[in-house]
């Protein structure tokens, strides 16, 4: 397959579809399975965590790693490998990440040591980092911009997050059902059955000339954002003074503005700065980077407040935030019909509008039981809230650039989801940690609720930022 800098192609070399194929069905239904088993990875151990500890003799303070460093692989190196599917052939990176997760999935299970089964994770984390955005590339490049793409990226982001919210769920029924275990066995089948069915439907994709691998670039920003993920994590685990976390945190920036100092003179850059000069690219991710931040760590600021205020068990905790994962189904259903009728900017800023007050609204939330009714609906509306943000900021950052940067712009969007995802639980821990006046119940919620209100300012404030830096789309040529 081949692909120009002005014409959008399948990956199969034919003319744009103009309405969903049987075989687009497939390809669709193959790649939202993907994106979907990626998303409950990211949760499903979290419940499970005290467990595996317990079960392989992890210390207390070596714990985190399990989540540490799957988070560091999937953010670190998502913007390297969506550089790679451009270049090398997206079908056959994310095959090759396919068999990398069930494999790695199939390690963790097995594990009889922490060391097993950190290198596990790791290698769960470098295959998210290539599946995500080859199969968000695939899809780009499968759908053409418009209606038909709209609407695919719609389905992509409610299963994305449905799949967060699903991980908590499964996580905590499938420990204390069958064990732990089972978080990484359950993989292995879905990844082999996806595989297969890729291999007979998906068509490779890649761009006509394959320009050299910007080595020096590559480097640079996977070092830079391996040090700001491990900063962040740090900083969570002991605070913004830590020595460790400023360090990393330091090293990372530093390393950041050297890969944009190597960008302006490499010949083939990896990231070109004309793509990131692109006001729908950058201000795109902007909105997308607060959208997972501030959604990801609600989700664990509520988690507190289920548990340490209501006194909720961790699996009825999980199964609270069904209602969560419901309206991010909704939202990501109805996102496409949004966008047609007001545009993309617009659907941004609605979406923006509807989070930042429903998340506003749990600032009412009070210390029994009979308040759990504000939580499903903030929560629920919120959910439908944050689905408009996501899938504006996805089609946002991904219109307008040629087919071979389509890997690029996948790349930036999921490095974009990753790091935020890693961002916010940090922030929003030592946000709530430093206004807890007390050890009692409503010390912990005074604390939880001061985080609310910087979580829904940081939304507040991404979509004004939306409504003031994004352009509206210049109006489309009348036919003659």
């Amino acid at each position: 397959m081949t692909a120009t800098d002005t014409t959008q192609i399948t990956p199969g070399g034919d003319a744009p579809p103009t309405r969903l194929t049987p075989r687009l069905k497939l390809v669709l239904v193959i790649l939202l399975a993907a994106q979907f088993m990626l998303a409950v990875d990211f949760s499903i151990l979290n419940v499970a965590l005290p467990v595996i500890g317990e079960g392989l003799g992890f210390e207390l303070a070596n714990l985190q790693w399990i989540a540490t460093s799957f988070a560091l692989c999937a953010a670190g190196f998502t913007l390297l490998f969506g550089r790679i599917a451009d270049l090398f052939g997206r079908r056959r990176l994310f095959l090759g990440g396919l068999v990398v997760l069930g494999a790695s999935s199939l390690l963790g299970g097995l594990a009889t040591s922490p060391e097993l089964l950190i290198v596990a994770r790791v290698f769960q984390g470098l295959a998210t980092a290539a599946v995500t955005p080859a199969g968000l590339s695939l899809l780009t490049t499968s759908f053409p911009e418009g209606p038909l793409r709209e609407k695919a990226l719609g389905l992509n982001g409610a299963l994305m997050s449905a799949g967060f919210t699903t991980g908590a769920v499964l996580g905590g029924v499938l420990t204390d059902l069958l064990s732990w275990r089972w978080a990484f066995f359950i993989n292995v089948p879905v990844a082999l059955l996806v595989l297969v069915a890729a291999v007979v439907v998906i068509k490779e994709s890649r761009p006509d000339e394959r320009p050299k691998l910007d080595l020096p670039g590559a480097v640079s920003v996977t070092l830079g954002l391996l040090a700001v993920v491990f900063g962040l994590t740090q900083a969570g685990e002991h605070g913004w003074g830590s020595p460790t976390a400023l360090l990393s945190l330091a090293a990372g920036v530093l390393l950041l503005l050297v890969f944009y100092a190597v960008e302006r003179k490499a010949k083939a850059p990896l990231v070109p700065l004309g793509v990131l000069g692109r006001r729908s690219v950058a201000w795109g991710n902007i909105a997308g980077l607060i959208a997972f931040l501030t959604e990801t760590s609600l989700v664990f600021l509520m988690t507190l407040y289920l548990q340490k205020v209501l006194g909720f068990s961790p699996l009825a905790a999980g199964l609270s935030f069904g209602v969560l994962g419901i309206g991010t189904v909704v939202g990501g259903t109805i996102a496409p019909r949004v966008i047609g009728k007001i545009g993309t900017r617009s659907t941004l800023i609605l979406g923006g509008a509807v989070q930042t007050v429903a998340t506003a609204a749990l600032l009412g939330l009070g210390d029994d039981r009979s308040w759990m009714w504000l939580l499903l609906i903030g929560t629920f509306v919120g959910g439908v809230g944050n689905m408009l943000v996501i899938v504006g900021f996805m089609v946002t950052a991904t219109t307008g650039l040629p087919d071979r940067e389509q890997g690029l712009a996948t790349g930036l969007a999921t490095m974009t989801q990753q790091v935020g995802i890693t961002m916010g639980t940090p922030i929003m821990s030592a946000v709530a940690t430093a206004a807890i006046t007390g050890a009692g119940a409503a010390g912990i919620l005074g604390g939880l609720k001061v985080a609310i209100a910087v979580n829904a300012a940081i939304v507040l404030a991404g979509t004004l930022a939306a409504a003031l830096f994004l352009r509206k789309p210049a109006p489309a040529p009348v036919s003659t």
